[in-house]
């Protein structure tokens, strides 16, 4: 047996001996592959003596499996980006098609490509999915999401998105199970809890498809929000349903006591989720408070805080996407204040660049793994997972709707409902979900896979498709892009203020009540905490001003009118950059409380009485001027003795045609009687009565009393028959009454005649007519 202690080493030619000194040992021998520092090796050969392959040039070489992985990472994200480009090229194709009915049909072309030369596609898998691809797309929606519509509908969105997430799951479990059992020898081996299972993976609603058609066809925003809310909230039942039958699949027996626990749990995942990301929230706003200095790491923390979360959550199996949308909404306000512009708009395109490509990325991966997975296709099996999916979504829609309508000011119309029905689509979740199935458990992972493709493909390509062309014919209200002004927050502030005061009132505690408690204790005691300097004290409507402020002067940049500019820095670049001491707030005097009591009783009574005192202004209830009407009334002489006027200036001076006056009638008539027979009410004559307050003037002369003789069914009398035109007196209006307005004999339809007949005398009508020889006008 050899010594342990040796006095040569490996290193030393054979023969020498070094001695070594007491209580030292001598180094191991070297391996064949290590080499002494200072040992000189040869020149072209390694130290045992194999010589080393010569290449062509000493430094150029190829070495693909050293940068395949980043390589091919490359290749895809680039395909993934001309591929968008592509779409967004030809426009004739994005109005018909969208864009993830294309990138699938990408993906399937690639796939088979690499499965026609010889390779092995690559497959989507599920690590990669839900690290790596899914949180850009949710923190990107939770980061930018608007608050307003979705706390206003949160309720609506939550009955959708638990309780009709857990009636698709049940419902089409149970029928899948009934259809196996009924289906044949090859599917009778499928259990309850197996059916149940693909059940919970089929029937949840997207959150990737939904934004990728909705943001196509600019749905107004109350659907959109219902729909894309319900794809973001029904994780949690997603995540719950999963693993608990996941679970109860490896045990021999399940008792009441494991529904009950599995029945809790899902308020520990979704609450769970939601306390992870509130907590990372709040450390992502303190953090942010103190990088005035150091602007370029900004960006950083609210994304590497984000991915916190949602890794933090999936640790302990809670749900990672409600925990990235809590944190995503908690940062932003507080972030948003601390940060520069600069940093805002960088997290702004980036969140939105990494979430496009990951969704294009998912989209072209659903190809390739169809192309690349293992499939078997049983047609009892697929087409009832289909039909029933559809059934589901429509009997769960219809009857949830019935009852929101009940509680819900803005009723669901049935378009929406349609809508709602129509937009539920499925994607990459559900296929990765059935992914992770394990075969030791779930022999039947195949076909769950071929089913769950099916009906992605269904969704996206059919109802993808023809959703477009269903709203523009149903005529469904579209989103309007309008810009937020300060005129429409002021009146939106005002009507939450209005609305909490009429709850208070009334005693009813309202979601407009506990909105204001929030707001109230945010700005009190978190505001202060999470923001610097003096942007916590900063009222919400100059903060909103700064914000259209900034980005009206981004816009003018933008638009080359950097010249209207004002040279002057911004409010809120010199807030970022050098914050500003806090002026010094002005002591009020202190009041004792019998002097505000006695102020208060003063302005109490004086108010009162200046409520009495003073009327306000109602166009419907205006006080009559007394001097007014009788104003009008001279007016309207005025005009009618001018109109008068020049009517008879006319008459006089225009002669008509075959009209001739009363005296050459009369004597007419007396000369040849046979041949000119009048009428019998042919000599009326008129009558023009003369004011005698002033007869010279024209004013004078009064259109309403000119009348012809005999009206009114009074025969003529002999005297003004012989006297011709009669001038006569008028007579005083009796007091009170309306000369103007109130009707007299010149109203009667033979004094309109008349007027029009001096107005217009026209040719002479024929006697057979039956006709006076005064003509009675047009």
């Amino acid at each position: 047996a050899p010594s342990p202690c040796r006095r040569t080493t490996a290193a030393q030619p054979s023969g020498t001996e070094t001695p070594l000194l007491p209580g030292f040992t001598a180094a191991p021998p070297a391996a064949p592959e290590e080499i002494h520092p200072l040992k000189e090796q040869p020149a072209n050969g390694s130290g045992e003596g194999h010589a080393k392959h010569r290449k062509a040039f000493p430094v150029i070489g190829i070495d693909y499996t050293h940068v395949r992985i980043p390589f091919e990472i490359s290749l895809w994200i680039l395909l993934a980006c001309l591929m968008k480009l592509g779409f967004h090229v030809i426009p004739s194709v994005s109005s018909i098609v969208p864009e993830s009915c294309l990138l699938i049909v990408v993906g399937l072309l690639v796939g088979g490509l690499i499965k026609g030369v010889g390779e092995k596609p690559p497959i989507l898998k599920s690590d990669i999915f839900f690290l790596f691809l899914l949180p850009p797309i949710i923190l990107d929606a939770g980061y930018f999401l608007p608050l307003r519509p979705f706390t206003e509908n949160l309720g609506t969105i939550l009955i959708f998105a638990v309780v009709g997430t857990l009636w698709n799951a049940f419902f089409l479990g149970g029928l899948m199970y009934a259809v196996c059992q009924l289906g044949g020898p090859g599917l009778n081996h499928i259990g309850l809890l197996a059916n149940l299972l693909f059940g919970s993976i089929i029937s949840a609603v997207d959150p990737v498809a939904v934004l990728a058609v909705f943001e196509e066809i600019h749905i107004n925003e109350l659907l959109h929000i219902l729909v894309f809310g319900e794809s973001l909230l029904n994780d949690a039942v997603t995540v719950v349903l999963y693993h608990l039958f996941e679970e109860f699949a490896s045990f021999e027996q399940v008792t009441i006591l494991d529904i009950i626990l599995g029945f809790l749990s899902f308020f520990v995942v979704s609450l769970g989720g939601v306390l992870v990301g509130v907590i990372y929230g709040v450390i992502a706003a303190f953090t942010s408070r103190f990088t005035s200095h150091i602007r370029v790491i900004e960006p950083l923390f609210v994304f590497l805080y984000s991915y916190m979360a949602y890794l933090s959550a999936e640790l302990f199996h809670l749900s990672g996407i409600m925990a990235l949308i809590a944190a995503g909404v908690v940062m932003r306000p507080y972030v948003e204040a601390n940060i520069s512009h600069k940093s805002h708009t960088t997290i702004k395109y980036f969140l939105k660049m990494w979430s496009s490509v990951s969704e294009t990325l998912i989209f072209i991966f659903l190809g390739v793994s169809t192309v690349a997975g293992h499939h078997y296709w049983n047609w009892t099996f697929v087409i009832s997972t289909l039909f029933f999916c559809l059934i589901a979504r429509v009997l769960g829609v219809l009857v949830l709707t019935w009852f929101i309508n009940k509680f819900r000011i803005v009723k669901l119309t049935p378009k929406d409902q349609f809508i709602i029905a129509y937009g539920g689509l499925r994607g990459a979740i559900a296929f990765s979900l059935g992914y992770l199935l394990d075969y030791k458990h779930f022999g039947m992972r195949d076909m769950f896979l071929t089913a769950i493709i099916t009906v992605i493909f269904f969704t996206v390509f059919v109802q993808g498709m023809t959703i477009r062309p269903l709203v523009d014919l149903l005529a469904v209200k579209k989103k309007q892009e309008t810009k937020r002004s300060i005129n429409e927050e002021i009146h939106t502030q005002f009507l939450d203020h209005l609305l909490t005061g009429i709850e208070d009132i009334c005693g009813h505690y309202g979601h407009h009540h506990w909105k204001d408690k929030l707001n109230r204790f945010n700005k009190k005691y978190v505001k202060k905490c999470l923001i610097a300097g003096e942007r916590s004290k900063e009222p919400q409507l100059i903060a909103f001003y700064h914000k259209m402020e900034m980005k009206q002067a981004i816009e003018l940049v933008e638009s080359g009118g950097i010249g209207k500019i004002p040279s002057a820095v911004s409010t809120v670049s010199i807030q970022n950059i050098n914050p500003q001491t806090l002026p010094l707030e002005r002591v009020l005097p202190a009041l004792s409380k019998d002097k505000e009591e006695e102020i208060r009783k003063i302005l109490r009574t004086n108010l009162q009485k200046t409520r009495q005192r003073l009327r306000s202004y109602n166009r419907h209830t205006l006080v009559a001027d007394p001097y007014e009407e009788a104003w009008n009334q001279m007016l309207l002489r005025r005009q009618k003795a001018r109109q008068l006027e020049q009517k008879m200036n006319n008459y006089l001076t225009v002669p008509a045609h075959k009209v001739d006056s009363p005296t050459m009638s009369r004597a007419r008539i007396g000369s040849d009687p046979l041949a000119y027979e009048p009428k019998e009410d042919s000599e009326n004559l008129p009558i023009i009565t003369i004011d005698p307050a002033s007869p010279q003037s024209p004013e004078s002369v009064d259109l309403m009393s000119e009348e012809p003789k005999g009206c009114g069914g009074l025969p003529p009398s002999p005297e003004e028959d012989e006297e011709g035109l009669v001038m006569r007196v008028k007579e005083p209006s009796s007091p009170g009454t309306d000369d103007v307005f109130t009707p007299g004999t010149s109203d009667s339809p033979s004094n309109q005649r008349m007027l029009r007949c001096l107005s217009d005398p026209g040719p002479r009508p024929e006697p057979e007519e039956g006709e006076p020889f005064i003509p009675k006008g047009q």
